[in-house]
């Protein structure tokens, strides 16, 4: 059976750039709506649009946007179809504008509503860290106190609470409970003795029971189990959380079943985060019973977690429910090359999928073929790629560099620390070409490459507009290599990062005796793939 690479190095890589598929359109549509709804300098000066607004004018421009785009293929039928891209992007960018600068069609009721909107976000995390005692507590939380007041939203985070504190904000929270939807009492019993944490913990949690909650983060605050059961209370109340986050808790496999066993639907679940947790494989499987049973879910995190192959097989699975799925983030686990060929499965399945951050899971080739080749036919907007350190080598390339050819709206690339050499670095970066107009930055750092694929890559991005950032530190580029790198950086010497810790006498200890040997067939890889294109596919 052909290797990855070999594979790819015998034929020309046929991606279908023109037209694009019915989910890159939706996609667009997605991405437009959310740029004319996010707040800009624009906003300030015409005003901001409705997300229905938004979402209206975005489906008529990709409509228009595409429209002249496959009429300019049409006069081109020959061609690789990349052309018809850029018109489809530039006409997309330009009507947007246009859009932006209209502004918003405000009806005379809509102006009177706005008048009549009171401040809805109570937050006391400014400032420094510190304990919170009493006569303070009365004194920072006397909004609350105000009748009529419109708080849906209490942050009480970065401040810690001890038992006085805590009696004094109970009642007021009892007051507001009833309007409040989303509560953050993240890092808020810093520096307490365990007992004191547990009775301020149990007292918050009672008097926020039955609060109707779409947000919740408990994060920074060492619960382990005693502590989830703490607020076993307001958990078992909440049936329509759309957010999630236990952060940094000690959220151990018994603490991990605690939290599948408390939270009683997960139905209306979007964001689940579990990032740096003792969790391990027990933990893993408990947590993928929530997954299991969030369909909604489109932000999963569950990184730093000691989750090994077992446990991250069983998150594999369960993702498989999870369809919407938009951002994954699984980096700093052990997953080993079986949980990542089971995770390569769940992948096919998100069409959506627009960010994946799988680096150190001791991948290795098989693993990271397996996930390539599953992205490549799945998430056609994906914007961020990131398998850093799963020691990839020049077998493994041939399959990432297929599927980054694909990704047209890839906008960061990250492949650190793995084992490219020049020949994946080269692979690598034959696969980018007119198609990525919005990638930013790449980083290729400590990958053992040297002169000639440091080259390639070089030139390879010095020809698209508004990239951002080159990282090719830490690899073994000889000294007339630098030279021409930064050449062909010099009119922006911004974009290549620091190449402070490069090693021009670098050897690679399996082949220490070989560095000039390895440097001419570079060069001859490169020679070889010189004519490598992205061609229209069937």
């Amino acid at each position: 059976m052909e290797s990855g690479t070999q594979a790819f190095q015998q034929r020309s890589l046929s991606v279908k750039l023109w037209p694009p598929s019915h989910g890159t359109r939706l996609m667009l549509v997605e991405r437009m709506t959310k740029n004319l709804t996010t707040p800009s300098i624009f906003s300030r000066k015409y005003g901001l649009l409705s997300n229905e607004e938004a979402e209206e004018d975005a489906k008529k421009i990709e409509e228009l946007a595409f429209a002249a785009a496959d009429q300019h293929y049409k006069k081109e039928p020959d061609g690789d179809g990349s052309s018809a891209v850029q018109v489809y992007a530039k006409e997309s960018s330009r009507l947007m504008l246009e859009a932006i600068k209209r502004g918003p069609t405000v009806k005379d009721e809509e102006i009177a509503d706005k008048t009549s909107i009171h401040e809805t976000v109570f937050d006391i995390s400014g400032g420094r860290r510190a304990f919170i005692d009493a006569e303070e507590a009365e004194e920072i939380l006397k909004p609350l106190r105000e009748p009529g007041n419109s708080y849906t939203k209490i942050c009480f985070s970065n401040r810690s609470f001890g038992l006085d504190a805590a009696n004094v904000a109970a009642p007021l929270l009892s007051s507001v409970k009833q309007q409040l939807t989303e509560v953050d009492l993240s890092d808020f019993i810093a520096g307490r003795p365990e007992s004191e944490a547990l009775e301020v913990m149990n007292l918050f949690s009672s008097v926020l029971e039955g609060c109707q909650l779409r947000y919740l983060n408990l994060s920074n605050n060492a619960l382990g189990e005693k502590g989830v059961r703490a607020f076993g209370a307001l958990l078992k109340s909440q049936n329509n959380l759309e957010e999630l986050y236990l952060i940094n808790d000690g959220i151990s496999e018994e603490a991990a079943q605690a939290v599948s066993e408390l939270i009683p639907s997960t139905k209306k679940l979007k964001v689940l985060h579990f990032h740096n947790n003792m969790t391990g494989d027990e933990g893993a499987i408990a947590i993928s019973d929530i997954v299991k049973r969030s369909p909604a879910l489109e932000d999963f995190r569950c990184s730093s977690t000691r989750v090994g192959t077992d446990g991250g097989v069983a998150l594999a699975e369960a993702l498989k429910t999870c369809t919407r799925l938009k951002k994954l983030d699984l980096r700093d686990n052990m997953f080993g090359v079986g949980a990542g060929v089971a995770l390569s499965k769940a992948l096919s399945l998100f069409a959506g999928l627009t960010e994946v951050y799988l680096s150190y899971l001791n991948l290795e080739d098989d693993g990271a073929e397996a996930l390539a080749n599953a992205l490549k036919e799945s998430a056609p907007s994906l914007e961020v790629l990131d398998m850093a350190g799963n020691d990839i080598t020049a077998k493994g390339a041939g399959s990432l560099a297929a599927c980054i050819a694909s990704k047209q709206f890839l906008s960061k690339l990250n492949l650190a620390e793995n084992e490219l050499k020049d020949e994946g670095a080269i692979l690598i970066g034959k696969s980018l070409g007119e198609g990525h107009g919005q990638l930013n930055e790449i980083d290729m750092s400590t990958n053992a490459i040297r002169r000639a694929g440091a080259r390639l890559l070089a030139q390879v991005v010095v020809k698209i507009p508004g990239f951002k950032l080159l990282n090719i530190n830490g690899n073994f580029i000889s000294d007339e290599g630098i030279d021409e790198i930064k050449e062909l950086f010099k009119s922006s010497p911004d974009m290549l990062g620091s190449l402070e810790d490069n090693d021009p006498e670098g050897e690679d200890y399996e082949d220490e005796d070989e560095d000039e040997e390895n440097a001419e067939e570079g060069n001859e890889l490169e020679s070889k793939l010189k004519d490598l294109k992205i061609e229209q596919g069937e």
